[in-house]
């Protein structure tokens, strides 16, 4: 009789968890360079990076919006091995602005600086947006100069323009002062609290706690229902009235066009005076806002610092790239590898030249495992590499090495081993 041995139960390979993904070569390379290209944008304009910490204490994200869904419903918080509310970070300005705080109060104003970094938020995936998501952000704070407002959205126009985007929509609007504000949250909370039924029942709840959001709302039902709304244009102080028509002629002046959309509210706490978005109009209606931001006066305060203004923005990657495919611009980056190192006798000349092209400044790839010749150049042709460097017997003999040109008309010669790389450095130049 022969018993068999028992067997272990199956393990399910794990993936990724839901609302997150993994982000891959060649797209990857994609991110990277969207990321280099933003970095140079802003630092034509002085904004140096910041790398913050990828969780809080969550009172530096409850205290943005405390009747916001982003603190009531979305945020991941959870109680460290310490005992600590700790919450992951669902946004990037309350976390600059702490920063800020902490390290850089005796810094030249404005203080300017950029982030990349993931954000979460527990909420349904869609197009574009993930509980894992990616933000490019830049933050100017200590000046309240409303010129300063038109330089950070110029910014973000312009480098939406460098990556060849041409179907997008600035969309701007003033909150007007802490006191205007106010105002006007109680005017839209009285006006709504005569039409809930005519909401939708997401929308109704947050009329007590909340009723900007209500304003800012996708759902068709609610915005037929606001139509008629009070504006908060309509209400503005003599001062803030002056400081958006600033704003609005600086735009014009630089060439940049607007709509003022009286119901763009951004619905965290902190806002004031200026508000915009960037709508991408190649994207589907709902998931179509790439960026935006506004100014923020009263955070700094909020979080424990002197009264400070300041201004600033988000776009998330994932939405620019969409908003990149669906325009057909900002492809995936050609690959950067220059040489491909063939090598049949045995590996070890490829692993040493390949290192040595490397250290000159080369980008050199090799096969791996003995692979055959003929295996071996379907990998240089596929790796898209200008020129692919053959090491057989007889070149190891002579000390020499085939340089064949797979992209040109150049053909192929010998060369000796030790100018090679010179001579590939040559010819790639």
């Amino acid at each position: 009789m022969v018993v068999s041995e028992p067997t272990s139960p199956r393990i399910e390979p794990f993936k990724a968890p839901t609302g997150t993904r993994d982000v891959l070569p060649p797209e990857s390379e994609r991110w990277q360079a969207l990321i280099a290209t933003f970095s140079a944008h802003v630092a034509r304009a002085g904004y140096g990076l910041v790398q913050s910490p990828m969780f809080e204490e969550i009172g530096v994200f409850s205290r943005v919006g405390e009747g916001t869904d982003l603190v009531r419903k979305e945020m991941y918080d959870f109680f460290d091995k310490g005992e600590r509310h700790i919450a992951l970070r669902p946004e990037g300005t309350a976390s600059i602005a702490r920063a800020w705080i902490q390290h850089a109060q005796g810094e030249t104003k404005p203080w300017k600086v950029w982030y990349a970094a993931p954000s979460f938020r527990y909420e349904r995936p869609q197009a574009g947006r993930f509980r894992q998501h990616h933000q490019l952000g830049a933050e100017a704070i200590g000046s309240d100069d409303p010129d300063l407002d038109v330089e950070v959205i110029a910014m973000l126009h312009d480098f939406y323009a460098s990556l060849g985007l041409k179907q997008v929509t600035l969309l701007i609007n003033s909150m007007g002062t802490a006191d205007d504000r106010r105002r006007y949250i109680e005017d839209v909370r009285a006006w709504l609290n005569e039409r809930l039924d005519t909401l939708d029942p997401k929308d109704a709840e947050k009329v007590v706690d909340h009723p900007m959001r209500v304003l800012d709302s996708k759902r068709p039902v609610t915005i037929e229902a606001i139509s008629g709304a009070p504006r908060i244009t309509d209400q503005l102080s003599p001062e803030a009235a002056e400081r958006f028509e600033r704003v609005k002629s600086g735009l014009t002046a630089l060439g940049i066009e607007f709509t003022v959309e009286p119901r763009l509210v951004r619905g965290l706490d902190y806002y004031t005076h200026t508000t915009f978005e960037f709508v991408g109009e190649a994207l589907d209606a709902a998931q179509s806002t790439i960026g935006g931001g506004g100014r923020y006066d009263g955070l700094i305060e909020a979080l424990g610092g002197p009264s400070t203004p300041g201004i600033g923005f988000g776009s998330g990657i994932e939405r620019v790239l969409l908003t990149c495919d669906a325009e057909g611009v900002f492809p995936v980056p050609a690959s950067a590898t220059d040489v491909f190192v063939v090598d049949t006798t045995g590996g070890a000349a490829a692993r040493d030249f390949t290192i040595e092209l490397r250290r000159a400044g080369i980008s050199a790839e090799r096969a791996f495992d003995g692979r055959s010749m003929k295996s071996q150049m379907k990998s240089a042709d596929k790796s898209g590499a200008a020129f692919v460097c053959i090491i057989g017997d007889d070149e190891a003999a002579a000390g020499t090495v085939t340089i064949r040109d797979l992209r040109g008309d150049t053909g192929q010669e010998a060369v000796a081993r030790s100018t090679a790389a010179a001579v590939l450095a040559a010819r790639l130049s």
